[in-house]
């Protein structure tokens, strides 16, 4: 028979509760309690934490997170991974401990995001490289998904060579890093060029520290500007001006270089930081200079095409590389200076001379007026004193008028050379510019290149006859065509004016003569070297009978025979002489007086 063991009573054990049905003592009730208080986890609202995944359904993933309840989580929120199965561990965004059903609500979707932002706050106070899945182009460069979250990667934050194909970058995953967050909006930018220009930076100190001017070197053209072209170095980026792309004129750096070409250039300077190089691409190429004909000398004729025209001149290039610049006065032999643009034009071929040619300066300056015949060398011959010619109105001055008879011969036609009779203010009471004047050479003054010409002298002086009309004492009738207080002025026959003094404006009814008023008026002057006529109405007012006009005293046979020529001869301008059959009735009756007598 087996002996069995004596078990000792507990001690402080409640008979009391065992006869009421209850084995465990009131104590011990609570540390039981508090024990499963303890075993479900604490946590609050808007908290991310981790989950255990206890089943999966087609439309749903029950998660446990250590709370008295289970969470149902919507399986869309898991669709970047595919393989999730029961027992995974994930992480859940906390949305509510209790919803209006009583129920526990998680987010897996917002648990990733608020992760994602937390790490890329991180990365950037950090200054971490991440890596980031570039989606899709937008206005302005590209969308990169970093940690879930859409970041934007500005086109200026690719490379450090300026992007001509963004979508070369699509689909690809990139090394960068977060250099901008708006917290407010929730907006990340990230950068691709920033890593570059690390790695570049070291590269760029070494080679700065060895540059040198006149050192070549190879590079890549980096960019294209309209006053220049950009040349990588190797993460030094220089420029060549545009002006010294090539010895020839270049209108567009596109003529010479293109993007991405591999190009050699010299340095030609830097500044002393060394952050601003100067590069030259035609300086490795002959100066086109050296190249010049050595037998090119000052009076050649040479061939080229205009390349620049300003107001002063145009260049003409004669080879590549090689100007020469025709002032706007070689153009013509004519004095009167026009714009260059009247002359010629850019892209036009034209033959010039050469005047100057300085091979050490490299200048060189070309005539075009030199292929023509100088018109001033036979001036005498062509244009002699007394002969006739037709000319064009060039321009005005208070003093005359300036005429060109042809192109390179100018002349100057004085005020008081315009007309016999006509009193004239201004030259532009008389003519226009750009209209034709009959004129008449009166002097050559070869040394100046101008002439002094003449219009009235080509008709006779009409004074000569008004000497024998307009004599002292004689009556005549006039109109007034102008009065003031200072005079009055007249318009006689023939188109002659007369002057009345303020004393002799005086009518006999004391009032002064009137504009466009016609008058007898007596000749108290006559006056033929100043062309001056002197009249008075105020005399015949203070004759109680006006007397005739009185009749030239008889004069020799001679004398007569001289006046009746000088008439006959005479060949009065109208607008200036007015009626010439006036002075042709004039002339017979003094013939049939002569006759009488």
């Amino acid at each position: 028979m087996t002996e069995s063991k004596v078990q000792s009573p507990i001690e402080d054990f409640d008979w009391d509760a065992y006869e009421k049905g209850s084995t465990v003592q009131e104590k011990s009730r609570e540390e039981l309690t508090q024990t499963y208080d303890e075993s479900l986890r604490t946590a609050k609202d808007n908290e991310v934490v981790t989950g255990t995944v206890k089943s999966i359904s087609k439309r749903e993933v029950r998660v446990d997170i250590g709370m008295k309840s289970d969470a149902i989580i919507p399986i869309s929120e898991f669709r970047y991974n595919p393989d999730l199965k029961v027992g995974d561990e994930v992480e859940v965004f906390i949305e509510s401990l209790e919803d209006k059903n009583g129920q526990l609500k998680l987010s897996h979707k917002k648990a990733c995001q608020t992760r994602s932002w937390d790490r890329v706050n991180q990365a950037m106070e950090n200054d971490e490289v991440i890596k980031g899945y570039v989606k899709s182009r937008t206005k302005g460069g590209m969308i990169v998904d970093v940690f879930g979250i859409e970041a934007f990667l500005p086109g200026s934050q690719i490379d450090v060579r300026p992007i001509r194909d963004y979508d070369v970058f699509v689909d690809k995953t990139m090394e960068f890093k977060v250099v901008k967050i708006n917290q407010e909006y929730k907006n990340v930018v990230v950068s691709h060029k920033a890593l570059i220009e690390a790695e570049l930076e070291q590269q760029k100190k070494e080679i700065i520290s060895k540059l040198e001017k006149g050192q070549v070197l190879e590079g890549k053209v980096k960019n294209i500007t309209p006053y220049g072209v950009f040349v990588d170095l190797g993460g030094v980026d220089g420029l060549v001006h545009i002006t010294d792309l090539s010895w020839g004129r270049v209108s567009d750096p596109k003529e010479v270089v293109q993007l991405d070409q591999d190009i050699k250039v010299v340095i030609l300077d830097f500044d002393d930081e060394k952050k601003r190089i100067a590069l030259g691409l035609k300086q490795l190429q002959p100066h086109p200079w050296d190249g010049l004909d050595a037998d090119l000398k000052v009076g050649d004729k040479v061939h080229g095409k205009v390349v620049v025209m300003t107001d002063y001149g145009a260049f003409v290039e004669v080879q590549p590389g090689v100007e020469g610049l025709i002032h706007v006065s070689e153009m013509s032999w004519s004095q009167h200076l026009r714009s260059a643009q009247d002359f010629m034009k850019v892209g036009e071929e034209v033959d010039a001379v050469i005047l100057t040619l300085d091979r050490d300066d490299r200048k060189m300056s070309l005539g075009l007026k030199q292929l023509k015949k100088d018109p001033w060398e036979n001036i005498e011959e062509k244009y002699a004193i007394g002969s006739r010619h037709t000319a064009k109105v060039r321009n005005f001055t208070n003093f005359g008028v300036f005429v060109e008879i042809e192109e390179g011969v100018d002349g100057l036609i004085h005020i008081s050379d315009l007309s016999w009779t006509k009193k004239i203010k201004h030259p532009s009471e008389f003519t226009q510019v750009g209209n034709d004047i009959e004129v008449q050479v009166l002097e050559i003054d070869k040394d100046n290149r101008r002439l002094s010409l003449g219009h009235k002298q080509l008709e006779e002086n009409p004074w000569n006859v008004f000497e024998t009309i307009f004599t002292v004492g004689s009556v005549q009738e006039g109109r007034v065509i102008e009065a003031s207080d200072r005079g009055a002025v007249v318009q006689l026959e023939y188109g002659v004016e007369g002057f009345v003094p303020p004393k002799h404006m005086v009518k006999e009814d004391g009032s002064a003569l009137k504009v466009d008023e016609k008058v007898p008026l007596k000749v108290i002057e006559f006056n033929k070297d100043s062309k001056r006529i002197i009249l008075s109405h105020t005399r015949l007012n203070d004759e109680v009978k006006p007397e005739p006009r009185a009749k030239a005293p008889r004069k020799s046979a001679k004398k007569e025979k001289e006046e009746e020529q000088a008439a006959a001869a005479a060949q009065v301008e109208k607008t200036t002489l007015g009626d010439l059959g006036a002075l042709q009735a004039l002339k017979e009756q003094m013939q049939k007086e002569e006759k009488k007598g």
